[in-house]
């Protein structure tokens, strides 16, 4: 068990604290300052609340406050604060940093602040003592059952309807020897994922009150290790407001954080306010047990808060125009984010809290790395200009605590600002949104596209080479969670969101996707069979390409949302995980599972200090069209081939893809200089299961000098030395 630090340098308490003071000008109707207390001064640090055996330090962050008080709960339903506390500008500031020690707090106690001063929007100050205030750094959040998002919008509040944050122990937590795994980026299978979706739905065989939490999560574990699964990337965990959507739907996705230090509470089986804390962690340790790492979605680009017209939930009420990014007036939020605000990520305080947040998923909640959302907003200023050198990813960058843990980068935002290939740093690894586009646009028989579809194959040299980096910067990824699902990119033209009450206008409409003939689901085999021939072409080519590999979670067994392209409301089948889909797509999972498996027992330990252009100088490896050595690289081109030998000389692979409508003939390398001597079929997307692929040590030989491929297939056929051979 992880054993818990002293408290330093706070005052310690001198005895029960007496006196009560008279409610203050402005003070909410419902809250009772009965019982005001006056506070031992505590400490400025640590920030949030700090627990120790004699009692709680606070600490909070407000520049323009006038005053500030402590608010106890005796229960998330509470009415009214059974204690105030009133922090004294003397004894209880320091700077901007508002502090006080309260002796026999335990943990598990409810609080918020109440935060006086001006409110005045022309100068960006949003200060309102109607509101209770979560704390930016609580480790904990307990939502009330009549909690309202309209309710707590425009000034005043309820205390009753307020989430509050919760005194916790974080270091009260037995890891049984549990630390980051520290995987290498070139042996891993990234699987984004819904911590709720992946196990909500009735047939999951998971209990009722375990349904869409960590602990249901922890019981389909099996199923991941089976895959081959190496890595979990999932969507927010951080504590969010699922209110944050129009029409009176329900968030399900997770981008509207409240919170960057607590675990949604809404994915825990417990109804304790501490239960999310170690039910996160437990299903980390079980997912580290099987050799998973455990990478987090991470939303430090905006808030639930929201725009001007957006609840006062914590960071309005407590420094607006600190926290945020304000248009010139004061008046209006900067979006960058297309969700009504923008964090401000270059100010020194919100930097100190994004690298703290960081500091404690890896420190104490052990995760092993992060997907930044959104994350060229980080290299925005306080003015949303775009910065060369900005602060807050250079010190994320740097940091001794992150080193060797995953840093995924979207490296674009809302607002047109694109970096995919100029990311800053040498340790971010970027989500490549031209691998997608450019996969797609060439499997759906787009002209001009063989070109950069070969770049793709090969880490996309013509995008990272100038970096001097290893192959893994490229994350490639054919679908996420954001737009079509891989079996809806193959049937459906065009997106059908209608289910999101925007009269379909909300969502991409740029997804070079192909129905094959008809918009949804089909009773035609010969239709569903060419959709299922080509959802394994682009699983086969995320998997086979040079880069990190990412899957969307259900992509494996075919996994539908009915064509909506931005679930982000569908908390229902639609998004959920359907545990009959394996059953019914067997071969597609079987063939995602042996993909993975070869993948993962590559010849690639001499590439794992490899840059991508040394690996592509010293490699050998020859492009061809359906003749050898004639490449077609015109804008009608429809079909490539790629001849690679291993590092080692043991492994000989020869790639074919046929994009276009006809069939067409490859002819194969001669065997008379090849390992073995003979070609090997290890993968034809054309052939029925188990024919489509095949293990590794079962690979029938290939007599024909020419191989046949029927219209949009692809197949892979190997040479290597004998097994036991010199």
């Amino acid at each position: 068990m992880a054993k818990r630090q002293k408290l330093d340098n706070i005052a310690k308490p001198g005895g029960p604290v007496d006196g009560k003071r008279e409610r203050k000008s402005g003070s909410p109707a419902g809250i009772t300052m009965s019982g005001t207390l006056h506070p031992d001064p505590g400490s400025s640090h640590p920030l949030g609340s700090t627990l120790c055996r004699e009692g709680v330090n606070f600490s909070v962050f407000s520049r323009n406050c006038t005053s500030m008080e402590l608010l106890l709960f005796d229960s998330v339903d509470s009415i009214q604060a059974s204690r105030v506390i009133t922090f004294d500008r003397e004894n209880n500031k320091s700077y901007h940093y508002w502090h006080a020690f309260v002796p026999g707090i335990k943990a598990g106690q409810l609080y918020g602040f109440r935060a006086y001063g001006p409110f005045d929007p022309q100068r960006g100050l949003r200060f309102d003592p109607g509101k209770v205030l979560l704390d930016p750094y609580g480790k904990a959040v307990a939502v009330p059952w009549g909690y309202s998002r309209s309710a707590v919008s425009g000034v005043g509040g309820i205390g009753a309807i307020a989430m509050k944050s919760v005194v916790c122990d974080p270091l009260d937590y037995d890891w049984e020897g549990d630390a980051p795994l520290k995987r290498p980026f070139a042996k891993t299978v990234i699987y984004e994922m819904h911590v709720g979706g992946f196990t909500r739905h009735p047939n999951s065989g998971v209990s009722p009150e375990k349904r869409g939490t960590f602990a249901g999560f922890i019981e389909k574990i099996p199923y991941l290790k089976d895959l081959g699964i190496t890595a979990v990337e999932l969507l927010p965990v951080f504590e969010f407001d699922r209110q944050d959507c129009p029409g009176g739907r329900y968030n399900y996705w997770g981008y509207c954080p409240v919170s960057f230090f607590a675990p949604h509470h809404g994915y825990s089986s417990r109804k304790d306010p501490l239960g999310p804390l170690d039910e996160f962690r437990d299903m980390v340790k079980a997912l580290h047990r099987e050799g998973i790492e455990v990478i987090l979605d991470v939303v430090f680009n905006h808030t639930a808060e929201g725009n001007q017209d957006g609840p006062t939930l914590c960071f309005k009420g407590l420094e607006n125009g600190v926290y945020y990014i304000l248009e010139d007036d004061g008046t209006a939020y900067a979006d960058y984010s297309g969700t009504g605000n923008t964090l401000n990520a270059n100010n020194p305080i919100v930097r100190r809290m994004i690298v703290d947040s960081l500091h404690y998923w890896v420190d104490v909640m052990h995760v092993d790395g992060f997907r930044f959302d959104l994350a060229s907003i980080l290299a925005r200023d306080e003015t949303g200009c775009p910065m060369k050198n900005p602060p807050i990813l250079w010190e994320i960058e740097s940091d001794p605590v992150l080193a060797g843990i995953k840093l995924i980068a979207e490296a674009w935002d809302a607002a047109g600002f694109y970096q995919v290939g100029s990311f800053i740093g040498d340790s971010w690894m970027e989500w490549n949104g031209r691998f997608r586009d450019d996969v797609r646009s060439f499997l759906r028989g787009d002209a001009g596209t063989v070109s950069r579809f070969a770049s793709r194959l090969l880490a996309s040299p013509d995008i990272y080479g100038h970096e001097e980096r290893e192959p893994e910067q490229s994350i490639n990824f054919v679908t996420c969670h954001d737009g079509f699902t891989l079996n809806d990119l193959v049937s459906y033209e065009r997106k059908h969101n209608e289910a999101n009450g925007e009269e379909n206008r909300d969502g991409c409409d740029h997804n070079l996707s192909c129905n094959f003939g008809v918009e949804g689901p089909t009773d035609d085999p010969e239709v569903d069979s060419l959709r299922n021939r080509q959802v394994k072409n682009f699983l086969a080519l995320n998997l086979f390409a040079l880069g990190a590999p990412m899957l969307l979670m259900g992509d494996e067994v075919r996994r539908t949302q009915k064509g909506n392209n931005n679930a982000y409301c569908q908390d229902n089948e639609i998004s959920w995980f359907d545990w009959e889909l394996p059953t019914r797509h067997p071969d597609v999972h079987r063939f995602v599972r042996l993909l993975i498996d070869a993948r993962l027992k590559r010849d690639s330990v001499k590439e794992l200090s490899m840059t991508l252009n040394q690996l592509l100088a010293g490699a050998r490896f020859e492009w061809h069209g359906v003749r050898l050595g004639h490449p077609d690289w015109g804008s009608d081109s429809h079909s490539i081939a790629l001849t690679s030998w291993s590092m080692s000389g043991r492994v000989v692979i020869h790639l074919m893809v046929n994009a276009w409508r006809e069939p067409l003939g490859f002819e194969l390398p001669p065997t008379s200089e090849l390992p073995g001597g003979r070609w090997h079929r290890w993968l034809d997307t054309s052939l029925a299961s188990p024919a489509d692929i095949v293990p590794l040590d079962e690979v029938p030989a290939v007599e024909s000098g020419t191989y046949q491929l029927p219209p949009h297939a692809l197949a892979v056929v190997i040479a290597r030395v004998p097994a036991g051979a010199d």
